[in-house]
């Protein structure tokens, strides 16, 4: 029997595979038991209310889509009475995703959102930082820095710091995370890009830009969690592209922990088991006993590898 325990952070989870946030709601324990999922990550909050971007949404893309979805929020007081009473009774660990605009704002809902039901807090960095002409907090060290600081102040809840891949260096961003007291990192968030419908000229997204995901991504991402590997000691949570066991083995190797999975649950609802039972069957036939010995194994110096 294959153990697929993973530690992330002070959390133990029963397995690395976990929705990323925007992807997931409680709907989806119509399709499996969500207690099946190594944890439960939803869909970002803000203290504000929020309508969201304009339609169209979502555009489909070649290998993948763009998303400017715009973070609708019926703010944290809904979701502290609504929503994490939905998972009271599933095993697997709910982390709250948190959005907002300034450092304060950030601080503040992360203090709201520390409730019973909550195990841990996603803070959605990649979010535009108003008090810095719009660049996202994730975008330089400094910022980073002092929004997981004021945060971390705030809760007692293990901190994970969702980071933006739109930069040119995110090394500097993932050690001022961990300085600043994230307890783990998510790597990353979706790359800004757009696309052109040639009939009507107009763009396909009513924001004009938006979020790429899906496996067009995934070489990216992958490479962020190996950069990002070579400079931290937190765990990493990869995200981008993953649509099968052996993509999770490879974030894994690369030097993540656990992964989040988000544009394939769009294509099928139950993709997350699907991977997670991939996985499982990769380890058994390779005589894997502990899918957390995949982390940070890549084998770069191409020396024998024994398990």
């Amino acid at each position: 029997m294959v153990d697929l325990s993973v530690r992330v952070g002070s959390l133990t989870l029963k397995n690395p595979v976990m929705p990323a946030s925007g992807c997931f709601s409680h709907e989806f324990s119509k399709v499996f038991s969500l207690d099946r999922l190594g944890a439960l990550v939803t869909k970002s909050v803000s203290p504000k209310l929020r309508k969201g971007n304009a339609i169209p949404r979502v555009s489909e893309v070649a290998h993948g889509m763009l998303n400017s979805i715009g973070i609708p929020s019926k703010g944290i007081p809904h979701y502290v009475e609504e929503v994490v009473p939905l998972f009271r009774d599933v095993s697997s660990p709910l982390v709250a995703s948190i959005s907002a605009d300034t450092v304060e704002e950030f601080a503040a809902a992360a203090e709201a959102i520390s409730v019973d039901g909550v195990a841990a807090i996603e803070a959605n960095i990649s979010c535009p930082n108003l008090e810095a002409n719009g660049h996202a907090f994730a975008m330089m060290p400094d910022t980073t820095q002092a929004v997981i600081s004021a945060i971390r102040r705030r809760t007692r809840l293990p901190v994970w710091a969702k980071l933006t891949p739109n930069i040119g260096d995110i090394k500097p961003i993932a050690r001022a995370a961990q300085a600043a007291g994230a307890e783990a990192i998510v790597v990353a968030n979706t790359i800004l890009g757009m696309s052109i419908n040639v009939n009507s000229f107009r763009p396909t997204l009513g924001n004009v830009m938006g979020g790429l995901s899906g496996a067009a991504i995934k070489p990216i991402a992958l490479r962020l969690v190996f950069q990002c590997a070579e400079v931290v000691d937190i765990p990493i949570i990869g995200c981008g592209g993953i649509s099968s066991g052996e993509d999770v083995v490879e974030f894994m190797l690369a030097g993540a922990a656990a992964v989040q999975v988000g544009t394939a649950s769009f294509v099928q609802a139950d993709a997350m088991i699907r991977i997670l039972e991939q996985l499982q069957a990769f380890c058994e036939a390779r005589g894997v006993e502990q899918v957390a010995r995949f982390t940070g194994k890549v084998n770069v110096e191409h020396e024998p590898i024994e398990w």
